[in-house]
């Protein structure tokens, strides 16, 4: 894989999942909003993209970090909104992230429920909403379901967590 990758996820809310990935050191940019894949999964769920330099942070930290920070185990009444997925560019990362899944699971007592999935289609959200945690993250709900998310990246990802972004967590 080059040093200028990218990869999707969903999972739980686009805000929280942007502001997890905008928080790791070697992703250069999160694109919020909503992807589709092919065949059951053609209808849109709140996704990031994520760009990467591959030199600076790898797949499997950030496929660990996705699994960690949403319910991916966890079948719950949104997943058609919120669809815990890995959304791959080419045959090759879908296999990669396959493996690095499969590999994760050791790590759960239940099973995860994340799917690997070609990516096919993204809409960006609209402006307002972009950059949601950037712009106040003193917002009740980023206090509540994001600052936890944040927290736990600086404790079992330090050497990931950009730290300047997330001092006023300290």
């Amino acid at each position: 894989m080059n040093s200028d990758s990218k990869i999707a996820f969903g999972g739980g809310c686009h805000w929280c999942t942007e502001a997890v990935f905008q928080s790791v050191i070697g992703v250069e940019k999160v694109e919020q909003g909503y992807v589709a894949s092919l065949g059951e999964n053609n209808s849109f769920s709140e996704a990031v993209i994520v760009h990467f330099n591959s030199n600076r942070v790898k797949l499997n930290i950030l496929i660990e970090i996705h699994l960690l920070t949403h319910r991916s185990t966890s079948n719950h009444s949104m997943r058609d909104k919120y669809r815990s997925a890995v959304y791959t560019f080419s045959d090759m990362q879908h296999q990669e992230v396959s493996r690095l899944i499969e590999r994760f699971q050791i790590e759960f007592d239940q099973n995860l429920i994340t799917q690997v999935l070609p990516f096919s289609e993204f809409k960006a959200s609209r402006d307002a909403i972009q950059n949601y945690y950037k712009k106040d993250p003193e917002k009740p709900f980023c206090e509540t379901f994001i600052n936890p998310k944040l927290k736990m990246l600086l404790e079992q990802f330090s050497n990931y967590a950009n730290h300047d972004a997330l001092n006023h967590l300290k």
